[in-house]
């Protein structure tokens, strides 16, 4: 039974039109999208998920999309407490706060196909690395990863998770803007991993000349609608 579908007679089906129903989790917080024709309606809403779905401690919806230098989103709490939480992936514990650190669960196999080409010994240069869905990974792949990142709330998450998931060792974080050529470390790099922010593009020509030749680029450009990524070898 989807969300929806619970929600039939406690709410006018009238207000539920184009409601999916569909919800967003990260670790124990579950996010969901209210359209207007439901506001009013956001604790019940709540309270439905809560009941229906064992685990969730949280239900949150967006109130600000993803803006800004540190690509964070803000998020209002419908029921429980807090927006911390501590989400597992592909065996890997991330611990975050969602209100100031970009993170998205819906990339979780696209992080396990691309670390999984990673090999012990590499160098891996990580820009935008956040709270480090893909340093973390990389590391424990036997890598010696350098990870960059402007958000000190997000290098701080990368420190505690380093920590977690016991790669101290492998993990070097920087904390600036990977755009500034003075802050990143020389090449070369066996291999670069760019989440690019939305129009960055132009981060590719810096990082590249990190890498050294025969190495491997994978970058994401975001594009309106749709998360893109590409696979280039030097």
């Amino acid at each position: 039974m989807t969300l929806s579908d619970g929600l039939n007679g406690s709410i006018p089906a009238d207000n539920l039109q184009g409601f999916s129903g569909r919800f967003d989790v990260i670790g124990d917080i579950a996010i969901v999208n209210i359209p207007s024709t439901l506001q009013g309606y956001e604790k019940m809403i709540a309270g439905a998920i809560l009941v229906h779905r064992h685990g969730i401690r949280t239900v949150v919806k967006k109130s600000r999309d993803v803006a800004g230098d540190f690509r964070t989103a803000k998020y209002t709490v419908i029921a429980g407490t807090g927006t911390v939480t501590t989400h597992h992936e592909n065996g890997f514990s991330y611990r975050l706060d969602l209100n100031t650190s970009f993170f998205t669960p819906r990339l979780a196999h696209e992080r396990m196909r691309v670390t999984g080409q990673v090999q012990a010994g590499e160098r891996v240069l990580v820009p935008f690395s956040g709270l480090g869905p893909f340093v973390i990974p990389a590391a424990t792949r036997g890598a010696t990863v350098v990870a960059v990142d402007k958000n000190p709330d997000a290098c701080h998450w990368l420190d505690e998770n380093i920590k977690e998931n016991r790669v101290s060792g492998q993990v070097t974080v920087i904390m600036g803007d990977a755009f500034n050529p003075r802050l990143l470390p020389s090449g070369p790099f066996d291999r670069a991993i760019i989440p690019a922010p939305y129009g960055r593009d132009e981060i590719l020509g810096l990082i590249a000349s990190r890498v050294r030749i025969g190495g491997m680029l994978h970058l994401y450009l975001q594009k309106p609608g749709a998360e893109r990524n590409a696979r280039t070898r030097i």
